[in-house]
């Protein structure tokens, strides 16, 4: 199943406190299930004004209904192509 990253444009996200943050992930978490097994949320990197999220989907189009139904913003969504690591190089 296809990987994407996503990110999201939200001002001042790096200085959201754990409650703030608590609660978006509730409210992805509740969309999701309502959304059924197909969509799946790894996990997200949060800074200065951007949380980059990555979820596995079937496609692009899940992503933005994800992002539609949770009031999140979806600025750019790119499938994963690959991944490399350090262990790549050896």
């Amino acid at each position: 199943m296809p990987k994407y990253i996503i990110e999201r444009e939200i001002p001042g996200a790096g200085k959201f406190t754990a409650e703030q943050l608590k609660a978006i992930s509730q409210t992805s978490c509740g969309v999701l299930s309502k959304m059924g097994s197909q969509i799946q949320w790894v996990h997200s990197y949060v800074t200065t004004d951007k949380i980059y999220c990555v979820y596995i989907a079937p496609d692009k189009e899940m992503i933005l209904e994800h992002a539609r139904q949770g009031g999140f913003p979806a600025n750019n969504v790119t499938e994963v192509s690959g991944i490399i690591d350090p262990v790549t190089a050896g």
